[in-house]
């Protein structure tokens, strides 16, 4: 399909409108098509692995993932279909149904069965974008099947309605197949339980400022957006329960106004925790506030921000964007890249990122496609911000658009969050850079032994405010008793790190890192305090933005317990920017650090054994 010509009045920033939207869903769902079993029930894409489910499961997760993508594509034309999507995929339902199989494994049964929601636990992830798709589409699929066929559906998507076999997210899949089942007047009283017991669950979970952990272990990251926000505000908004709305609509609008900053200048959303593959899902959220009405974001605002999303990953250089040669969307993120894929992760799992195309639900003369695109927050003015709760801290430059989150409250989402995870454990992330996967770890700071580091234990938050985050942290595997208290200051581009190690033994090695730089970035990494000369450079591989990319370290070493070791850091893709040092004065008196900052405020950072005091100057 030839790409739709740009329209820079309209969207100046990045040319896209709702045609490129439109055109881009099709191709998307085109491409998949060679790749569909006989009686259409699965999408079997290729791939050099297959998740830990298997290939049914996998074939499974092919067709409801890009099932969703053809619902909101339909139901946004109104049920107009010119090619064809709904017959298809209305096929597969009936094929995929009429046997379904215990296993996710291939066996000799027929080749579309899909597995059984009771024995294979990823099929319920599948059920919710096999249940929302057709109540997208109700008056153009459901209610032209007969009755066996439904049925049939119905049997098998019953038992998503159960407990949730995982304590995450996964409670709102059986909400999201409750949702559609009330709509249809079938087990509605069992439905509505669904629905309680999942909202009641989220409830939990959610600590204020529109921020929910995914599970009970402090892990925030795109599932806020994609998941947690998604599913109860969209149910809420399709059953038109003004009561349900007013309670969860608010934590949208209160979540966008920390996600909206999450995004740089280029489009690119911070790689930042699991299903990064996901890609442009992230513009889920953003899009739901628009539709729902809670929104901090303007109508122009949001369309850029989606639509800078999805040219990001689509309109790249051959071999470099999110799809193949085929046109499917790889394993990865510019392009395949294994180290950041998750063991339940299969060939179609990327295609969560239909999430994206729910923007498509408002209509052709709705203001988000009308109204002339407005700059992003990175765009307009430099931020230092913590969001909320969470422990992590914004920083965004409004000259070079990058956007940066230092990391100090969110852990891992698996093993009680204990487990090292490159996407959750570092100290920073940016949405230019990183995070590396092998060999050296970027923005780590650790205890070396024989020129290993360790890795960073959960985070434990010690503090936020306008500017700063704190941490405490232990060491693994590391000594017993030792800790890490860390504190980052950030103004404009520059960064302050301070850590102190807390009982360890004298003259042990420690290392710090800065960002892992690919072409056409700068970055500086300087020794203020406890650190043996200057930075060295390092080679760090790969990361999500290519090969070839390096990290500054410096190294020092332990004196007696508690001992302060202070750097400044700077991440920018201006050219010859000046030396970072040169951005503040900076005294160090025992377990204190005044910064003042050239251009702004300046602040005491006092730092304890378990405990930061961080004020500004005066205060």
């Amino acid at each position: 399909m030839p790409i739709p010509s740009e329209n820079r009045g309209l969207s100046p920033y990045t040319g896209w409108t709702r045609e490129h939207w439109e055109r881009s869903a099709d191709q998307l769902l085109l491409a998949v098509r060679p790749f569909a079993s006989p009686g259409k029930g699965l999408i079997n894409l290729p791939g050099a692995r297959p998740s830990r489910s298997g290939p049914r499961s996998d074939g499974l997760e092919g067709y409801a993932r890009s099932w969703l993508l053809a619902a909101f594509r339909v139901a946004g034309d109104r049920g107009a279909d010119p090619h064809g999507h709904l017959e298809r995929y209305a096929e597969g339902l009936v094929s995929g149904t009429r046997h379904p199989l215990p296993t996710g494994e291939p066996g000799s049964a027929s080749p579309d069965a899909w597995p059984l929601t009771t024995h294979v636990p990823q099929a319920i992830v599948e059920s919710a974008s096999v249940a929302l798709g057709l109540r997208l589409t109700r008056p153009w699929l459901w209610d032209g099947l007969d009755d066996g066929a439904r049925q049939r559906a119905v049997d098998w998507l019953l038992p998503a309605l159960g407990p949730s076999p995982v304590d995450n997210n996964w409670w709102l899949f059986g909400l999201t197949v409750a949702g559609f089942l009330q709509d249809v007047g079938i087990e509605t009283d069992r439905a509505a339980a669904t629905i309680d017991r999942a909202l009641e669950r989220i409830d939990r979970w959610y600590l204020g400022d529109g921020w929910y952990s995914d599970g009970p272990n402090r892990s925030f990251d795109h599932y806020n957006a994609w998941a947690l926000h998604f599913y109860p505000v969209l149910h809420a908004h399709l059953s038109d329960d003004a009561e349900l709305l007013a309670r969860y609509g608010p934590r949208l609008h209160a979540q966008l106004d920390a996600h909206s900053r999450l995004f740089g200048s280029d489009g690119a959303p911070m790689p930042y925790g699991r299903s990064l593959t996901y890609r442009f899902a992230a513009a889920a959220a953003p899009w739901l506030g628009t539709l729902t009405g809670h929104t901090p974001l303007t109508p122009g605002a949001t369309r850029r921000l989606a639509s800078g999303t999805l040219k990001h990953f689509l309109d790249r250089p051959a071999g470099s964007g999110a799809t193949d040669e085929a046109g499917l969307l790889t394993l990865g993120w510019h392009g395949p890249y294994p180290p950041v894929i998750q063991h339940y992760s299969g060939p179609a799992s990327p295609y969560w990122a239909a999430k994206g195309y729910l923007g498509l639900l408002l209509p052709p003369e709705h203001p988000a496609w009308t109204a002339v695109e407005e700059p992003l927050p990175a765009e307009t003015q430099d931020a230092t911000l913590p969001l909320g709760p969470t422990g992590l801290l914004i920083q965004s430059t409004a000259a070079d658009g990058v956007v940066r989150l230092h990391n100090h409250g969110s852990n891992n989402h698996v093993d009680g969050g204990t487990g090292d995870d490159p996407c959750y454990s570092r100290f920073a992330y940016s949405t230019r850079t990183g995070p590396t996967s092998k060999g050296v770890p970027d923005n780590h700071f650790g205890l070396l032994s024989q020129g290993a580091s360790t890795t960073r234990g959960p985070a434990v938050p010690l503090g936020s405010g306008p500017g700063w985050a704190a941490s405490l942290s232990e060491p693994r595997p590391g000594p017993p008793g030792v800790r890490i208290v860390s504190v980052t200051l950030a103004h404009g581009r520059a960064e302050v790190r301070a850590h102190l190690v807390v009982d360890a033994v004298p003259g042990t090695p420690v290392r710090q890192t800065g960002w892992a730089v690919t072409p056409g970035h700068a970055a500086q990494l300087h020794p203020v305090h406890g650190y043996a000369g200057e930075a060295c450079q390092l080679a760090a591989g790969s990361t999500l933005f290519g090969p070839g990319s390096h990290v500054r370290a410096l190294h020092g070493t332990t004196g007696a317990p508690p001992c302060l070791f202070v750097a400044l850091a700077s991440l920018t893709a201006q050219p010859d920017p000046d030396p970072v040092h040169a951005l503040a004065d900076i005294q160090v008196t025992g377990h204190t650090v005044r910064v003042a900052w050239r251009d702004g405020p300046a602040y005491r950072l006092t730092l304890g054994p378990a405990s930061v005091d961080v004020r500004t100057e005066g205060g």
